[in-house]
């Protein structure tokens, strides 16, 4: 089940969800969240859907279809926060990943540091896998911006800072955390899942110019598609990132802004080719 905005451009939110899921051969059951009224070029509005319908969308299903993982995007308000909470709690044994994208919470301004906030308060303790860069870290972790002053996401990220921000994260109930997009000086981008004692695994992909709609999205549906096929976490990672990559580098320009990933690159005669 992904419980996420949508997005009618398909390159994030629940759109980009469904097709990552279906094109890692999982059955997506999407819960509508909220509605971005944006472009391949950024978001201009935010309409969060009523409380009441996602509760009655998401346990109308429940209690029809089981479940074998959770996907998590953007909420939409505080009170969908608490009430997707509350329906998470019922399910504990069925792992959950989360890709708050925070853009859409950004421009929400006040509002959206509400839902900041009840994210870390509500959504964390219940949290398998969370999947962010560092700066959405920074603000799940609660920091100021003064602490942010040395967080570039095109930099490594500093040793002594990482570390207490996922003290902080680790601290609110998070299980695992996948840092994206660290990079180097060399020609790669970095990786790294995080457990309660320390990193899991550290993977480096080749860099690829310019930014994509919806990477974060498809990163995190395809690590929670291969939960629901059983596969251990630090492996789902791996497979997760493997297959971004190939619908990254395989990524075509729908419109005037960011290309969109290629989820069914394989289902047109594209090899995954080198990483």
């Amino acid at each position: 089940m992904c419980l996420s905005a949508a997005d009618a451009t398909a390159g994030g939110g629940l759109a980009a969800e469904v097709l990552t899921l279906a094109s890692m051969g999982c059955h997506p059951l999407p819960v509508q969240t909220a509605a971005l009224v944006r472009d391949t070029r950024g978001i201009h509005e935010v309409w969060p859907v009523e409380p009441e319908l996602i509760v009655m969308q998401a346990r109308t299903v429940l209690e029809d279809v089981p479940v074998a993982a959770f996907k998590l995007g953007f909420c939409g308000s505080v009170e969908n926060v608490a009430l997707i909470a509350e329906i998470l709690s019922d399910y504990p044994e069925v792992p959950l990943v989360v890709e708050p994208a925070l853009q859409a919470a950004v421009a929400m301004g006040d509002d959206g540091d509400e839902i900041v906030a009840a994210l870390s308060d509500l959504i964390l303790p219940q949290t398998t896998l969370l999947v962010a860069g560092y700066h959405e870290l920074c603000l799940l972790a609660g920091m100021t911006e003064a602490d942010e002053d040395d967080a570039d996401e095109d930099a490594v990220v500093p040793d002594p800072a990482s570390d207490e921000v996922l003290a902080r994260l680790f601290g609110c109930g998070t299980e695992f955390v996948l840092l994206t997009g660290a990079r180097g000086h060399g020609p790669q981008v970095v990786n790294t899942l995080f457990g309660q004692d320390g990193v899991v695994r550290t993977d480096a992909w080749s860099y690829l110019q310019g930014s994509f709609l919806g990477a974060g999205t498809t990163l995190a549906a395809a690590a929670a598609a291969a939960l629901a096929h059983g596969m251990a976490l630090p492996e789902a990672v791996r497979e997760a990132q493997e297959f971004t990559h190939h619908t990254l580098r395989h990524a075509y320009r729908a419109g005037m802004g960011q290309p969109l990933p290629d989820r069914f690159f394989w289902a047109r005669g594209k090899d995954g080719g080198d990483d």
